[in-house]
Order: structure tokens, then sequence, then C-alpha cells
């Protein structure tokens, strides 16, 4: 296996059969979802399933399916899904970190991070913080417990050397989370890269269809892992059985619809780039993107957001306002496109105009002509 992660198996195949149980004759291929609070469980407790708030045959097989995905080919490495984005990072936050230690996250990561940040300061956790793009993490990771990465950065696209962090990291034994929700596993891989953690929102292109919640932890250290599964023990933040089972037959199209929106995303963003008043326009995969040479090195596909920044506030609201193939929506990594002005939730250090388009499953030039007729209504 490569640096990156690569492996034999291609992606689609891989995706197709991923946490699939052995065939047994007159039985679903994927069997349904397990509705159980409790199971049979006479004499003492042994087996795998005893207790819904501590596992489920159908989280067992999105679990493993994930994992599949995340790190294919090692039998060291565990999967635990939660009840989303959130409670998957959390898990890992609150289960690893204690009174006087310190903790070093992203400026410019996920928007509820802050809420995360004010909660650790109030158990006694210093938290530090420095952009993602120029590895500039590297400069407060003196002495912290976990470092943590969020590369592509959302919503401004930075992209930091997973690699060289995790390196210099381990030096000091620091432990490395990287949030890889953005790129999902089909375009990087964390856990190769040198990480201890990959964590995502399954809710976003994972799953891709808007309907489900969902995180995951993936971790190569049963010891840490057992803290985090314990943790999910503790607060009971759970997937429901029906979200796992939607969860796991969404994967199977994950590369179809990642190869698609990867592609239109280019393309979108390469008109986009013709545009004057478009400025401030990110994507990992236009070779003049300032994180186009580091992204290369570590991923196989750049990921389906595209963001720019239009001159005002009125004339983003007009171009939202005006399109008719993108619905003006949170999230990102549907089948259907989404754009909002992702600074009307506050919290991210962008402008009034700035966008955050995820581009969907469309025609590429339906869509592109959409956007395009968008911007020109929507002039001044």
């Amino acid at each position: 296996m490569s640096a990156t992660g690569e492996d034999p198996v291609g992606d689609g195949t891989r995706a197709v059969r991923a946490g699939l149980p052995e065939p047994v004759k007159h039985e679903p291929t994927l069997p349904g979802p397990v509705f159980a609070a409790h199971f049979h469980l006479p004499g003492e407790v042994a087996g795998p399933y005893s207790y819904g708030r501590d596992d489920n045959p159908t989280w067992t097989l999105l679990e493993n399916a994930i994992g599949e995905l995340e790190a294919p080919g090692r039998a060291d490495v565990e999967t635990l899904v939660f009840a989303s984005g959130m409670a998957a990072i959390s898990a890992v936050l609150f289960s690893q970190l204690r009174a006087g230690d310190a903790v070093v996250l992203p400026s410019d990561g996920y928007q509820a991070l802050p809420l995360v940040r004010a909660q650790l300061e109030a158990y006694g956790v210093e938290v530090r913080t420095a952009p993602t793009g120029g590895d500039a993490q590297l400069e407060v990771l003196q002495g912290a417990r976990l470092l943590w990465i969020e590369s592509p950065s959302n919503p401004g696209l930075d992209v930091c050397d997973i690699r060289r962090l995790a390196v210099a990291a381990h030096a000091q034994g620091t432990l490395v989370a990287v949030d890889n929700t953005l790129a999902t596993p089909l375009g990087q891989r964390p856990l190769a890269l040198g990480a201890d953690f990959a964590v995502a929102s399954g809710t976003k292109q994972l799953t891709g269809h808007g309907d489900v919640l969902l995180g995951y932890v993936a971790g190569r250290d049963a010891e840490v892992m057992a803290a985090v599964r314990r943790w999910r023990k503790i607060v009971g933040a759970i997937p429901g059985p029906m979200e796992s089972w939607l969860a796991h037959r969404s994967i199977a199209t994950l590369q179809l619809r990642a190869d698609r929106q990867n592609a239109t995303a280019l393309t979108v963003a390469e008109a986009l780039r013709q545009r004057p008043e478009v400025s401030g326009l990110r994507y990992p995969g236009l070779p003049d993107d300032p994180a186009h040479k580091v992204a290369s090195r570590q991923m196989r596909r750049y990921g389906c957001v595209v963001s720019f920044t239009l001159p005002t506030r009125a004339r983003a609201e007009r171009f939202l306002a005006a399109l008719r193939l993108v619905e003006d929506a949170t999230s990102f990594g549907g089948v259907r496109s989404t754009a909002e002005r992702r600074a009307r939730w506050g919290g991210d250090a962008v402008p009034e105009g700035f966008i955050r388009m995820s581009i969907g499953a469309e025609d590429p030039g339906d869509l592109v002509a959409d956007i395009l007729r968008a911007l020109d209504e929507s002039a001044d």
C-alpha cells in the first residue's frame, strides 16, 4: 500500500462490497436493520450483543464497511459509528483530554469548534489554535496532548501536510486526529498518512443524500479506541439502526457519486475563475490553487466543495435566490447541489459575500449554465 493509501482493489469494487457479511442461502445480501433495545442473554454475559446502547448488528456491518474504506487490509483498525459528526468529534476530544492537557485545533475549521473550545476550556484544557494552511499548527504544537487537523478545511478549503504534522506530533508523544469529512475515505486516508484517528461526519458525502445524520471514528490503537468506545457508552450518542442501514446502503454508490461530483466541481471552479465578480476562489483541484501541490501528494480526489466570494452580501443573496438547480441549504456532499452564504451563521471568519457551494450529481453543463445565468441575473 502506498503513502496515500492506494491498494490493488478499485474504489468502486470496495465501496459496493464494503461490510457485506458472508453470503447465506435465502438471506439478503445486506441484512435489514435490527431494531432491538435488548437481546436474549441467558446465563453469563458473553458474545457481541447484549444491550442496544452498546452494540447492534446493523452498526457492526456499517463499521466494517467504513473501516474497509478508511484502512483497507488493516485488521488492527477499529471503527465506531455515532449519532452525528459532532458526536464523533466530541468522543475523541473528551475521551482523550484531561484538565491540564493542551490541544491544538484549527482556527479555520468547522464552525462548531469554537463551542467545543469553550467546553474544553471550562474543563481545564488549554486550547491553542492556528490556521490549516502552511502547516501553521506546528508552531503551537509543543507539549500538546492532541493535534486536531481539518484538511481540507471547512469552509476555506486550505490543506496541510498531514504526514509532516503527524511525524512532528508523534515525535513528542502527541496524538493526531484528522477530520476527513470533506475528503471522504476515497479522497484521502488519514490513518495511512500517520494519523491516530480518522473522524468524519457521515452526514455529508459518505452517505450523500441529505437524509441521515451520522458520524464515525476510525482508529488504530486499541487502548485509545477503548476510551472512545467508553465515551460513546457513557454519553449514549448512538445512531439508530435505520440510519445505520441507510448509510451502509448509500456507501455502495460512493465512488460513483464522488467521481461525478469531483469532476463537476473542477468544471464549476474553472468556469467561476473566468468571472470578474468572483474573488477568493478555492478548489484544491485547480492547478493554481494554493493548496494544490500539497493536496496532490496526499489526496486521490479533491472533494465536491468550491468556495468563492462575491462583492457584497446583497450580491451573494441575489445570486443564491437566482439559482434554479442549486438549493440554498447548509451542509454539503449530497447528490443535489447546495450553496449558502456562509457568514449568515456567524462563527466563520469569512467575508459577507462568501459562498460555500457543494456540487451534486446534476449534468455538468446544466449546472454550469445555471450558475453563470444566476451570476448574470444577480449583477447590480
